[in-house]
């Protein structure tokens, strides 16, 4: 009888020392994700950069374990007025010198942080069924376009470019009729693509993605300001650091690389 007392006791010891050890190790695992919290970017872009940042996205996280990357696309505008109002931001990547300078202005950015990293053209496109002969923004005649899709001047860069296109062609005012605003490049195109306009004007790297349209012309540069991307970490963000480093690698080799690949230049 005191034999198997003794065995049983035993073989309860053991079963409250691997439990213990357990414990020991489900808490030391906890400890070291405690020690190591992911750190969450918030990157505000415009939205003309959506498909080159979508494939950095991955090849980024890869290289720097413990960031993930989260995007808020839209108008460089619109987004400048969020990040003012308060909305959580990391990063700014702007499709305008602008937009960036009124940022700036107001001591919104980290202002060291702050460098160019890409160049785009604008371009007049339509539906690749299209059978246009137009091979200029000259060639574009009022009296007989119906629909012309370009971006909201007052919010969106591709609009402001456009406007100032048009106006160093004399064809601002007399276009007014025909015009159906955009909230964003992307919209201007999806436009296109689906056949609501007979044209629109966007970014070459928009035209570049889409198998739904054809580019019939570029703009000459002096037509408009220089299409210029800025980028700068926001003055708010709590991860300056992380975010510093997705600035890094958007103007390093994989960077460069990456926006080529998209129709950068």
């Amino acid at each position: 009888m005191k034999r198997l007392s003794l065995s049983a006791f035993f073989v309860l010891l053991a079963v409250f020392l691997v439990g213990c050890s357990d414990k020991n190790e489900t808490g030391n695992t906890e400890a070291l994700d405690q020690e190591t919290p992911k750190v969450e970017l918030i990157i505000s872009a415009a939205a003309s950069l959506t498909d080159a940042l979508e494939e950095l996205k991955r090849s980024f996280e890869e290289a720097h374990e413990g960031i993930s990357v989260i995007y808020n696309f839209g108008s460089s505008g619109k987004l400048a007025t969020s990040i003012e109002n308060g909305a959580p931001s990391d990063v700014f990547l702007s499709a305008s010198s602008k937009d960036m300078n009124d940022m700036q202005d107001k001591e919104l950015l980290v202002n060291e942080s702050r460098k160019n990293f890409a160049e785009n053209a604008l371009v007049l496109i339509t539906h690749k069924d299209s059978d246009s002969a137009i091979s200029s923004f000259k060639d574009l005649d009022p009296a007989i376009i119906d629909h012309l899709a370009v971006g909201e001047p007052e919010s969106v860069p591709v609009g402001r470019y456009t406007k100032e296109t048009f106006e160093s062609l004399d064809l601002w005012k007399p276009l007014q009729d025909k015009l159906v605003l955009g909230s964003d490049v992307r919209q201007v195109l999806t436009h296109v693509e689906m056949g609501n306009v007979e044209y629109g004007v966007v970014y070459s790297s928009d035209a570049f993605i889409s198998d739904d349209v054809k580019t019939l012309a570029e703009s000459e540069a002096d037509w408009h300001e220089p299409i210029v991307y800025p980028a700068a970490v926001v003055a708010e963000s709590k991860h300056q650091e992380a975010a510093q480093q997705f600035l890094d690698y958007l103007t390093g080799d994989e960077g460069k690389e990456t926006l080529q690949k998209f129709g950068f230049k």
